[in-house]
């Protein structure tokens, strides 16, 4: 029989449709084909991009070749840096400026070579250059929230099949964010107690859903799934900033963020997927708000959210909010365990 599960932390519904059952071989996509237009994030064609904000290199000079990481702004923004935000009322409605940043993070140089065939080493400067941008632009106070996310294949939305990442400032707290963020606090207040904390507790005792477990990560697939195969990656010391993270824990990091893209490669022969980082936005005072991030250093716990792309979002879906999981978190978690690496 299927299942309605509520998650506490997104406050949604969702159905797991066990009597589907579908397994790995049903949600296998045809290889993507190769792109025939001269690559932007490959050596050499350095200035066929914006400028670099942040590069790790190994030889050469400012957008040349050399780098192992590179970081540019987005050629096509989707909000700009320049200008004030201008909050006013429109009749009923609400508008505001399109501030920002959006920025790229070219992973390698290697356009052949995606995040899950880094060296952990490799993947390892990825996340220091995630948490410089982090640090960087949280000095800008116009910005309240960052996105970090990871676009793989075309059909998870990337238009480039060169393996990079994004970072967004927005200059509000988006509603799914706002949402974490309200649960957390409210949580807090009446417990004293993480919420992600008391999640991990349990899912570690229990076990059904835990895919692999490092020194201070795990991997594992939340109870109410809202896709196939959908994962979670926590570190399991209490943390609420991810760009508090020390290199030794980035170094653990990598190796973890490594098992997991590998199993799902190895599993769903490289599917396309969206990873998420969600973590505290930057500590700002809001002007006559002071409950506002009073205890967010002891509510939230920072987290990389990742959804393989292999089922549609429907007219179901999108008319009552809840998603169909035709794949239990049970059975991912078995599926994945048992990966070949």
């Amino acid at each position: 029989m299927s299942e309605l599960r509520w998650d506490p932390l997104k406050q949604h519904w969702v159905i797991i449709a066990t009597e589907r059952g579908r397994r790995p071989r049903d949600f296998l996509v045809e290889p993507e084909p190769a792109e025939l237009t001269n690559c932007p994030f490959c050596y050499g064609n350095e200035d066929k991009t914006p400028g670099e904000v942040h590069a790790v290199r190994h030889s050469g000079g400012a957008n040349a070749s050399g780098w192992k990481v590179r970081v540019i702004p987005n050629r096509f923004p989707v909000l700009r840096i320049e200008g004030e935000l201008n909050s006013r009322a429109y009749g009923i409605y609400d508008v505001m400026n399109g501030i920002g940043a959006h920025e790229i993070i070219i992973e390698t140089p290697d356009h052949n070579r995606g995040l899950a065939e880094l060296s952990p080493a490799e993947i390892t400067e990825v996340l220091k250059a995630y948490r410089s941008r982090f640090l960087d632009l949280r000095r800008d106070t116009r910005f309240r929230y960052m996105v970090l996310f990871k676009n793989h294949g075309q059909r998870a939305g990337a238009t480039l099949s060169h393996s990079h990442s994004q970072l967004i400032a927005v200059p509000l707290i988006p509603p799914a964010a706002a949402t974490e963020l309200r649960v957390c606090r409210e949580h807090y207040a009446n417990k004293e107690r993480c919420l992600f904390c008391d999640l991990l507790d349990f899912e570690l005792q229990s076990g059904d859903r835990i895919v692999r477990e490092f020194g201070n990560y795990v991997i594992m697939t939340p109870y109410a799934s809202c896709f196939p195969f959908e994962l979670r990656l926590y570190p399991k010391r209490h943390s609420h900033d991810f760009a508090l993270s020390t290199d030794g824990e980035l170094a653990e990091l990598a190796v973890a963020l490594k098992d997991m893209l590998g199993r799902l490669k190895s599993v769903l022969k490289d599917p396309p997927y969206n990873f998420i980082l969600h973590t505290a936005p930057p500590p700002q005072p809001r002007l006559g708000k002071p409950e506002f991030w009073s205890s967010i250093e002891y509510d939230y716990h920072w987290h990389i959210e990742l959804v393989p792309r292999l089922t549609p979002i429907a007219g179901f879906e999108w008319g009552t909010g809840f998603y169909i999981n035709p794949t239990s978190p049970e059975d991912a978690a078995t599926f994945l365990r048992g990966a070949e690496l």
